[in-house]
């Protein structure tokens, strides 16, 4: 399966494919179940439960399309199904039922169907009054109880309106998906005209922005990060080790965007071949900042914007993280739908999943001289993974789901825990190499 999602995600980029003979890919039970995101899903005190789509396959899918297109890459990736479980790993997260295991996303019952609600920033619960148009629902037992009471529409309506990341959990779309598409188009340019390797501006935070940029810097990339002195990337303050395995190596740019940070980073942007943002749209239009004018202006530039559910409105306005796009995509509906039980589908899944299709959409698209807005949003690129080889027929469904915990058991690794590499080195302070690198001169538009 990992070799047949490689070759379609490669297709679908416009790529010519051709096989070799190799080693054959693990099975989809066994790359779940040693990834580690089986011991990371079901009741605390049930038993690890298995995921009937093939999430680990398309994973590692996309780390063997990604060394196919760059070669370098084949000696420094690990395995794409292991990358999904490595903040887990480094928190020490466990399997919560229908809690994640970072304890922000909860699925509640409405008065007519399940939502997923996700308190994912701090700020976020100085919102729910006027969410839920009380005062009272100030803990997760209270809150819980409000939503009971209430229709599922309007609370997901309402939760969009205030930025809150709330969806409701429905079954997996039968539609096609695909897994990017292009926003807007520039000028591309030949092989011929670039020089050295792509420099990255990443400003993206959290998990897949910088997943992505990652794996861009273990191609030979040069990544500078670029941060908010005021609201600096909220995973620094999470798991520091965690942080290293993301952002060592990079060079750490901080700016104070109400004074003249806008302009350091225009002169950035000038210099960029790749540039990875996971904003809404509007806050970088807010700055001033047009990704599509860009495109235009700066021949061969490959911009990847990762959101929530893309870039279109009202879409493009909606909150999201990893944990909430993978219920709006269906994981735990299809999870319910076998198991009998409302269950949060790994750690954060959307997050991982989407940066390494981010890295692949980047370096593919700098390979092919650039002049892309390439959209990526994490609902469509779970959804994606879900739809590939899902069976058509509930019945169908459930026998794969029997055969492939089956087949993680008798292999005995259903019980194994997430794992994660060590850092490299230590990810640089915030801002430590802002004067360094402003006082380069590069080309400028």
């Amino acid at each position: 399966m990992a070799t047949d999602y490689a070759e379609a995600l490669l297709r679908s980029m416009g790529a010519h494919v051709g096989r070799d003979p190799g080693p054959a890919d693990m099975h989809p039970a066994i790359t779940w179940a040693r990834s580690g995101l089986m011991a990371l899903t079901g009741r605390v005190d049930g038993p690890p439960q298995m995921c009937p789509v093939p999430l680990t396959s398309c994973a590692d899918g996309v780390a063997k399309a990604l060394r196919a297109v760059a070669p370098a890459l084949r000696g420094n990736l690990p395995s794409g199904a292991l990358l999904l479980g490595e903040r887990a790993a480094i928190a020490g997260l466990r399997r919560n039922g229908s809690i994640s295991p970072s304890g922000s996303c909860h699925l509640l019952r409405a008065a007519n169907g399940w939502l997923a609600v996700n308190l994912a920033r701090a700020d976020d619960w100085a919102a729910v009054p006027a969410w839920l148009q009380t005062e009272a629902a100030t803990s997760w037992d209270a809150l819980g109880a409000t939503v009971a009471r209430c229709d599922a529409a309007m609370l997901v309506d309402r939760a969009r309106l205030l930025g809150l990341a709330v969806t409701a959990a429905e079954a997996p779309c039968r539609a096609p998906v695909s897994w990017y598409s292009v926003a807007a188009r520039g000028c591309p340019v030949s092989p011929g005209e670039r020089r050295g390797l792509p420099l990255v501006v990443d400003l993206s935070s959290l998990w897949a922005g910088p997943l992505c940029s990652h794996m861009l810097q273990s191609t030979g990339a040069r990544v500078i990060k670029v941060e908010s002195r005021t609201r600096p990337d909220g995973a620094r303050a999470g798991a520091e080790d965690f942080y290293d395995v993301l952002n060592s190596g990079k060079q750490s740019v901080a700016l104070d965007f109400g004074r003249d940070g806008v302009g350091r980073l225009l002169d950035l942007l000038a210099r960029a071949d790749i540039v990875i943002e996971a904003s809404r749209p509007r806050a970088l239009r807010q700055l001033g900042v047009i990704a599509e004018d860009w495109i235009v202006k700066r021949p061969g530039l490959t911009w990847v914007s990762i959101t929530g559910y893309g870039r279109e409105e009202p879409r493009g306005n909606w909150t999201s993280f990893g944990d909430d796009a993978g219920v709006a995509a269906g994981l735990s509906a299809l999870l319910q739908r076998l198991t009998g039980e409302w269950l949060i589908c790994g750690d954060a899944i959307a997050d991982p999943l989407t940066g390494l299709h981010a890295a692949l959409a980047a370096l593919g698209g700098h390979r092919c001289g650039g002049g892309h807005l390439v959209s990526l949003a994490l609902c469509d690129v779970v959804s994606h993974c879900v739809q590939f080889l899902l069976p058509g027929e509930d019945a169908e469904l459930r026998e794969r789901w029997l055969q492939w915990s089956d087949a993680a058991r008798a292999a005995g690794v259903d019980s194994t825990p997430p794992s994660a590499r060590r850092p490299v080195g230590k990810a640089p302070s915030l801002g430590a190499d802002t004067d360094a690198v402003l006082a380069e001169r590069g080309d400028q538009c």
